[in-house]
């Protein structure tokens, strides 16, 4: 198959792991992570968890309940060296690794949670920020779980459509309403 490359030295393919979480931002879930390694069939999943462990055990990147995440050091090294991996197999993982590191940008910006207070209805807390700080935040108290739910669902999928709204409606004179 032309531009076929299977990585098979274990310092290749270390380098594709700290290559893929250095432009992620944040944790990588470890399912989100084995795909990305192996999604081309450059690496076998055995070596690749070897490699994976070894870099866990170096310092190079953390290991936490809900992922990996890169390290200074592993940023370091891998800058240095990112370049050895092949053109073809480094290009294909960039338009890959785009649209998931934007959605993971987003999901970062957007908080939600709810709790039960003790009157027995629930509290909910949506926060919106740029990146740089938070631009808003809203408590509302709603009359079950299940509300509280749907409130943070829908707060997810368009946090900026109600933002922008909220600030459109607080603009307005209240003479145009």
């Amino acid at each position: 198959m032309e531009g076929y490359q299977r990585i098979q030295e274990k310092l290749d393919i270390k380098i594709l792991i700290l290559f893929i979480l250095r432009r992620l931002p944040g944790t990588v879930e470890p399912e989100t992570l084995c795909d990305l390694a192996l999604g081309g069939d450059h690496v076998g999943y055995f070596e690749y968890a070897e490699c994976l462990a070894e870099l866990v055990d170096s310092g190079h990147v953390t290991q936490t309940r809900a992922g990996y995440e890169i390290t200074e050091k592993g940023d370091r090294n891998c800058e240095i060296v990112e370049s050895s991996l092949p053109y073809t197999i480094r290009s294909r993982l960039e338009k890959k690794l785009s649209p998931l590191a934007a959605s993971m940008r987003r999901r970062a910006m957007i908080e939600t949670s709810h709790e039960q207070d003790k009157d027995g209805g629930y509290r909910v807390k949506l926060r919106l920020s740029d990146g740089l700080g938070e631009i808003a935040s809203l408590r509302l108290l709603c009359g079950g779980e299940n509300q509280a739910i749907k409130l943070e669902e829908n707060f997810r999928a368009s946090a900026e459509l109600y933002y922008n709204k909220i600030m459109e409606i607080l603009l307005t004179d209240e003479r145009e309403l």
